[in-house]
């Protein structure tokens, strides 16, 4: 009798949770005409406003590497009936003259133009013409080859959601850039935060940033967000099956991506190697140098492997590790990717071409390492985290090794955390430097807060600095760290929200980088003014390679030349140990191991070389010259 009762009572319950599913479903159907008849919602600044004709172009990004001029023209939709070509016009004798015209392509509204021989000894006026009325000028500057320090802004997160500080006009960084006048802008990735409509915001990047982008160099490289996706793991170019991304490939369309890049790269120098990947979609990793500071723009997403399916999971999501007992070496799969084959040949080649460079710098989207603890509030931690470059370990490996060998610092951002890392491989600080920069406006928080204190600190440095492993098992040293806080560090609510932009200054001099990190809405011109606690830090450009010298070569006394290029090659394995332009006419260099080299010193612009083969290690405390006449 009571089995029977219990029978009943669950029949019972099953048919009021099907009436209850019924009338849901019937409100959902009977609700969704209304649904259509409402206006879409509309986030603040992303409709495509009506201007003018005299105003159909927004704005344009331009660069010039080994005298190629590469610009790309921004417009508003064109109207039926109006003109699809685009004039660029350059001024001589007082007098506009027109050097190129191009079509319009209509999907994303560009026009991409692409000059040789270009003068870069000189400042060169400029405008895109569209029709007889809509003008953009602006000024190719002269390559700064003369400046003593060329000063890179770099920014990272351009949302314009409020809720995420978005809303807060970009004045005072438009401001700061105007009195500094940097050599270089460097966008590193989510200029957009729509997943639909990558145009109109990319509309109102150019309306907050056109008034200085028209006279500097700028570098803009699309990340997750700018291509329509919560996260990025590009898997060279597959379809991914899922806006999260972790299932590896490209969510949005063909077009919408190749929209996407076109829009933000086709300025950017030519590609290394521009065979596209899968289905098409194209690639920008390249090198720009500007006043001898040659930077590598590589594509960290474009290549990498989706955690989806390839890791055992350690979470409720595929890339979030929360099990703090995991082995980090069971995520460490063969078949993992992170830059692929192409990206590091392309970097080994660029570390070891000094023409036209006395230093080197790597411009990506995010950093080589688990760079946070907590992730968007202040009680969830994450072990470690897979949209981040510390994932795959051996593919971080490989990157930060060939960025060693050119003794370069690492500039990104993403991580909505500003931080300083010096990197590991086989031992702490073995190998560069990364800056991550600060968000224009931080819409996810995330914060650094080590459960215990880092390892050999500087003296009076904070717990949370010093030598730490990261949730993937990376030696990485914490120099400095923007966390959000209540407390005001200047500004307004975005600097509680950590938010920001860094300034990275490379003295050619003095091989030094100084690296600044600076709060919203301040006057960085300002003495008053404080960067965020750890900041600025200076280092030399040989601390990119602190590896420890397990023997020497003989010192190299140069005459007929000064700072030449240096390269040394290991005989056993015939690789290149690194390759660096040095300063002055002395030089001794390290090596890693015993055995015998191959240095080649010279000057690789004019071919003036010398080599030195079969010469032999020795240790620290044996000293020998040998004299390299040029």
């Amino acid at each position: 009798m009571l089995h029977q009762k219990s029978r009943i009572g669950m029949w019972a319950i099953c048919m009021l949770l099907w009436i209850i599913v019924i009338g849901v479903v019937a409100g959902v159907v009977e609700s969704e005409p209304a649904k259509r008849a409402q206006p879409r919602r509309v986030r603040p600044g992303l409709s495509v406003p009506e201007v003018s004709r005299d105003k159909v172009i927004c704005f344009a990004l331009a660069t010039v590497h080994n005298n190629i001029l590469k610009l790309t023209a921004q417009l508003y939709p064109l109207k039926e009936g109006e003109d699809r070509k685009v004039r660029l016009e350059i001024k001589e004798g007082g007098k506009w003259k027109q050097i190129a015209e191009k079509q319009v392509i209509e999907q994303g509204w560009t026009a991409t133009f692409r000059g040789q021989k270009w003068d870069s000894t000189k400042d060169v006026e400029y405008r895109v013409a569209h029709g007889k009325e809509a003008f953009y000028t602006g000024t190719i500057k002269k390559d700064p080859v003369d400046k003593d320090v060329i000063v890179v802004f770099a920014f990272t997160g351009n949302s314009i959601n409020p809720s995420h500080g978005g809303d807060i006009p970009k004045v005072d960084i438009v401001e700061n850039i105007k009195k500094v006048k940097p050599d270089l802008l460097f966008f590193s990735g989510d200029q957009v935060y729509d997943h639909n409509r990558h145009y109109a915001a990319w509309l109102k990047f150019g309306r907050d940033f056109g008034d200085v982008i028209r006279n500097i160099p700028t570098v803009t490289i699309p990340d997750d967000h700018d291509v329509g996706q919560a996260n990025l793991w590009g898997a060279g170019g597959k379809k991914s099956n899922t806006g999260a991304g972790n299932d590896g490939g490209y969510f949005k369309t063909v077009e919408y991506v190749k929209e996407v890049e076109r829009a933000q790269t086709s300025h950017l120098p030519d590609p290394y190697d521009p065979t596209p990947i899968e289905r098409g979609i194209g690639v920008y990793y390249t090198s720009l140098t500007v006043g001898g500071i040659s930077f590598a723009i590589i594509e960290d997403r474009k290549f990498k492997s989706g955690p989806k399916g390839l890791v055992p999971k350690q979470g409720p999501r595929p890339d979030h590790i929360l099990n703090p007992d995991y082995d980090p070496k069971s995520v460490d799969v063969p078949g993992a990717v992170l830059l692929g084959q192409r990206q590091l040949k392309f970097l080994r080649d660029w570390g070891a071409d000094w023409r036209g460079a006395e230093m080197k710098a790597v411009l990506s989207q995010t950093i080589f390492c688990g760079g946070a603890h907590i992730h968007g509030g202040t009680k969830n931690r994450l072990h470690a985290d897979m949209d981040s470059n510390g994932w795959p370990q051996t593919g971080r490996k490989k990157a930060i090794t060939e960025i060693r060998k050119a003794f370069a610092i690492h500039i990104a951002g993403d991580q909505h955390l500003a931080t300083i890392f010096h990197h590991g491989i086989d031992d702490w600080n073995d190998s560069c430097y990364s800056f991550c920069v600060p968000s224009i406006a931080n819409l996810y928080l995330r914060w650094w807060r080590p459960l215990e204190p880092g390892k050999n600190r500087e003296r009076g440095a904070p717990e949370y600095t010093g030598e730490f492993l990261d949730g993937f098992g990376n030696k990485v040293t914490l120099l400095a760290v923007a966390n959000p806080s209540p407390e005001r560090n200047g500004g307004n609510r975005l600097t509680t929200r950590a938010a920001g932009f860094g300034v990275v200054k490379f003295n050619k001099k003095k091989r030094e980088i100084t690296i600044e990190c600076w709060p919203r809405n301040v006057d960085i011109t300002d003495r008053k003014t404080k960067q965020y606690p750890g900041w600025p830090r200076t280092i030399n450009q040989s601390d990119n390679y602190s590896r420890k010298a397990a023997a020497y070569l003989p010192t190299l006394k140069v005459s007929r030349m000064k700072d030449p290029v240096v390269q040394v090659i290991d005989e056993g394995s015939g690789e290149i140990v690194y390759t660096l332009r040095i300063k002055g006419t002395s030089f001794r260099p390290k090596v890693f191991k015993a055995g015998t080299y191959t240095i080649k010193v010279g000057e690789p612009d004019t071919g003036k070389m010398k080599t030195l083969k079969n010469v032999p290690s020795m240790p620290s405390d044996e000293s020998r010259t040998i004299k390299v006449s040029l």
